[in-house]
């Protein structure tokens, strides 16, 4: 396995556990002790960990986003079938936000065969994927374009979703806490979600299961503003119940 990829994955260890062995990443890759230790300090030199005795912890903050296109590589196969099934949610007529994000990019993947659909989205890989289909009115907001999240923040953005009223809003967050709430990892990003929650009649929110029980740095809203929530197999029966006593549907991809 390429060094490369095995920094990914320790990478998505540590950004789903906090912590990690020497011992479990040696067992785990089948490689020597000393390679993992080349490794971590490779990773500590780019201050994405830092090294402890016997293993690794995670050095991000809060407010640390991975970029889009290094999201879009983790847990594929979860968001495939997340974007799959939610997009089953949307029919013909309707007229749709979808929020940027790798999952939400996998909704607008399976929205190709609806029909007679409006969509608006600040994304420009949802944008891309859409933009030639004559069945969808797509319209992209303007605004400040953040490079790393393809993304369009700033007041011309939040602006046009002030505008429009949406039948459903096809959400996505950085984390989702029952106590803190959705959070996210950029402040710009997070005024644009409010106003797209202001202006929905249902909002969907999209999250693999390693969303949960994470916080991120800006509030975005309360969990009971959503409606419905599609994740994996793979979350906590426990957040399940959580999430049904909030009387939020939850559909498991």
């Amino acid at each position: 396995m390429p060094s490369e990829e095995r920094h990914r994955i320790i990478l998505n260890i540590l950004e789903n556990k906090g912590s990690v062995l020497v011992t479990e990443l040696v067992s785990q890759f089948k490689v020597s002790e000393m390679t993992i230790r080349r490794d971590l300090v490779t990773l500590e030199h780019k201050r994405l960990l830092r090294r402890v005795h016997g293993g690794a912890v995670s050095d991000r903050g809060r407010s640390y986003e991975p970029p889009f296109l290094s999201r879009s590589t983790l847990g594929q196969e979860e968001k495939a079938r997340i974007g799959k099934l939610a997009a089953e949610l949307i029919h013909s007529g309707e007229s749709i936000a979808l929020d940027v994000g790798t999952t939400t990019l996998e909704v607008a993947r399976n929205l190709v065969e609806k029909q007679n659909l409006t969509v608006i989205t600040p994304c420009f890989p949802i944008a891309s994927l859409l933009c030639d289909n004559p069945s969808i009115r797509l319209i992209l907001t303007g605004g400040i374009l953040r490079p790393t999240e393809l993304s369009m923040i700033g007041h011309l953005a939040e602006r046009v979703f002030e505008e429009f009223y949406v039948d459903k809003l096809i959400l996505a967050a950085a984390g989702i806490d029952f106590e803190t709430g959705l959070t996210e990892y950029n402040l710009e990003d997070t005024l644009v979600k409010r106003a797209m929650i202001r202006h929905a009649k249902q909002v969907i929110l999209v999250a693999d299961a390693t969303k949960f029980n994470r916080v991120a740095f800006t509030a975005i809203a309360p969990v009971d503003v959503v409606n419905t929530v599609v994740t994996d197999k793979s979350i906590d029966p426990s957040i399940v119940a959580k999430l049904q006593e909030l009387n939020i549907d939850v559909l498991l991809a």
